[in-house]
């Protein structure tokens, strides 16, 4: 006897939205909410950015950022990684959008370029426009980029395992038809299932998938990040082994997030290659493929350029000049600094101690 599922059912069609207009009419008496429906794909998108910036606030606070500095930034990013996750779905989806008789500009029609409500967002073009949020709130705010960027690194690939929820929810982004125990069930109609195939033919679990991976990404990430070491410390009683890591995180200056750009990449193209929802193909390859590619070169570029220009540790999470003092502490020149400047490097921790006598700042 089998003790696994034969199958993955898909929820009910009625999980999509929330009837949240219903109880308001219900609390408060307001009959002309009584039609607003909330998409649970929506609230799962909002559940993962919360989440996700109170742990970047976390890190960022372990780091010696102000507490709370991660709303400045975000408040920049997430207007336009949602622009450019949409962006990009509708470039990768032209023929979605623009057909015969299609009214994509009428924001007021279902079906138009404008409806981000009904689905249809792409993680690679939140990327991008987030970055460019990112980018534009680390200069208002003083912060470095690159420390914001590894900050951000764990925490975006956990949003992005709460935000797979929703494809689940839809029914939507699944993979090939398959005979595996943990097969998808997909309702019929559904216009992602190709013509031909036999009523109850069952499916890869792409977003399961993704969100397996992406959960040991953030394992991974943690794990490059800092160097873990055995140690036996008593808990509850108990003298158990368990790993511990530097306090200071050895890798920074981008190099996390360098590694989460290769790690989303790489399951990404594993994925993508098996998801049978319509796309645009470019040289018989999927265009998030594509972009998937992109993101891995990026990564590894960015990783191994990082890690020649800036072999030490960030000396603050500010760069010069925009550094935060902590209320009631006193603010003092005889500092360590470091220049932004492509030709200057952090200092090496033998550099740091050897200076360490000295009044005079470093540049």
């Amino acid at each position: 006897m089998s003790f696994l599922p034969l199958s993955i059912p898909s929820p009910p069609e009625d999980w999509r939205s929330i009837d949240f207009g219903r109880w308001l009419a219900s609390t408060f008496g307001w009959e002309f909410a009584e039609s607003w429906r909330i998409a649970t794909y929506a609230l799962l998108i909002l559940v993962g950015i919360v989440l996700a910036t109170a742990w970047v606030n976390s890190r960022l606070k372990a780091r010696g950022a102000e507490p709370g500095v991660v709303l400045d930034v975000i408040i920049f990013a997430v207007p336009l990684g949602l622009v450019g996750a949409r962006a990009y779905h509708v470039l990768t989806h032209l023929g979605d959008y623009f057909y015969e008789g299609s009214n994509p500009w009428n924001p007021l029609q279902p079906g138009s370029v404008w409806a981000i409500w009904e689905g249809g967002n792409a993680i690679i073009g939140s990327l991008i426009g987030g970055a460019i949020g990112a980018y534009i709130g680390c200069r208002v705010t003083g912060l470095r980029f690159w420390t914001f960027a590894d900050a951000l690194a764990p925490a975006i690939l956990l949003a992005q395992v709460i935000g797979r929820l929703g494809n689940y929810v839809n029914h939507e982004l699944f993979g090939l038809p398959t005979d595996l125990p943990w097969g998808l069930e997909i309702p019929s109609p559904n216009p992602a299932i190709p013509v031909g195939l036999p009523e109850g033919t069952l499916f890869h679990p792409t977003f399961l998938y993704e969100m397996i991976w992406n959960t040991v990404g953030i394992v991974f990430l943690l794990t490059m990040e800092r160097q873990f070491r055995l140690q036996r410390r008593r808990i509850a009683g108990l003298s158990i082994v368990v790993p511990v890591g530097d306090a200071q995180p050895r890798l920074q200056w981008g190099k996390v997030w360098a590694l989460y750009l290769v790690w989303y990449g790489v399951g990404r193209v594993i994925f993508e290659s098996i998801r049978i929802d319509p796309s645009e193909v470019f040289f018989g390859i999927r265009a998030n493929v594509w972009g998937a590619f992109a993101l891995i070169v990026i990564g590894v570029v960015l990783y191994l350029v990082q890690r020649r220009r800036h072999p030490g540790l960030e000396p603050s999470p500010y760069v010069p000049g925009r550094e935060w003092v902590p209320g009631g502490a006193v603010d003092s020149d005889e500092t360590y600094s470091d220049s932004d400047d492509p030709s200057d490097e952090a200092a090496t921790e033998p550099e740091l101690a050897a200076t360490s006598g000295s009044q005079t700042p470093t540049s």
